[in-house]
């Protein structure tokens, strides 16, 4: 396990070294700290309809999908490009660690820094308890959702990375691939057999996180998040497999 948690170590330094961590982490408070002001202004006005400013926030709002589109290739595009470019990924799969735990330690260090940003939104939920009570069952799955969706989409981005040594390409294949995560649940409107329109249902990203936002821990989009981040890392560590051997 010790290349494993060296690889973690390095590239948690290289985030927290990096310029680009902090422009991210500046532009997800800025983005966020809007979106609470605004669902929390909207549904204080006595025309809006009822409803829990957590449960718009998390991912009951576009801007939610906005910016998880554009922030996770932002974080995963340099974890194995970057390697290519440089020509240090030789180098590393020359060393005694196996390409899984290449895979898996940078999608780690890439879930430790992920987590470490929606961290800082805690603070909404104190805002909240010291005004009112709320209940803090939607608020847990709240972020369970996250967490799940986010692995699923980092495990994606990583993907990406591994095609190409440019940065800015991994990041637009990234960018593609979430797209067609985000629009795949949406075609159960199109699919004649209504069997097989309530399995492509269960793919809505968008309603799993409502769901996840109400206190509702569906099993379904557990699974499902769960075994996209197992298929995404899986196909990585063939990619890295691929270019050993080729």
């Amino acid at each position: 396990m010790k290349p494993f948690f060296a690889v973690l170590k390095k590239e948690l330094l290289s985030y927290f070294f990096s310029p680009l961590a902090y422009v991210i982490l500046t532009a997800f408070l800025i983005l966020n700290g809007g979106i609470f002001y605004i669902i929390l202004s909207y549904l204080n006005s006595p025309t809006a309809p009822h409803g829990a400013v957590l449960k718009a926030f998390f991912g009951g709002n576009v801007f939610y999908w906005f910016y998880i589109l554009f922030i996770i290739p932002a974080l995963t595009m340099r974890l194995i490009s970057e390697e290519k470019r440089l020509g240090t990924l030789e180098t590393l799969m020359t060393s005694p660690i196996t390409e899984t735990q290449v895979i898996l330690s940078k999608f780690f260090a890439s879930l430790i820094i992920y987590l470490f940003l929606w961290l800082f939104t805690f603070i909404y939920v104190v805002i909240l308890i010291s005004y009112t009570s709320i209940d803090l069952m939607p608020v847990l799955t709240g972020y369970i959702g996250i967490i799940l969706q986010g692995s699923a989409f980092l495990s994606a981005g990583i993907l990406a990375s591994s095609f190409s040594r440019n940065q800015i390409v991994s990041a637009i294949w990234a960018f593609v691939i979430l797209i067609i995560l985000f629009t795949f649940g949406f075609l159960y409107q199109l699919v004649p057999s209504p069997k097989f329109k309530n399995v492509v249902e269960y793919a809505t990203l968008w309603e799993q996180m409502e769901w996840f936002g109400k206190g509702i821990i569906d099993t379904r989009g557990i699974i499902y998040s769960l075994s996209l981040t197992i298929l995404f890392l899986f196909l990585s560590i063939q990619v890295l497999k691929f270019r050993k051997w080729r």
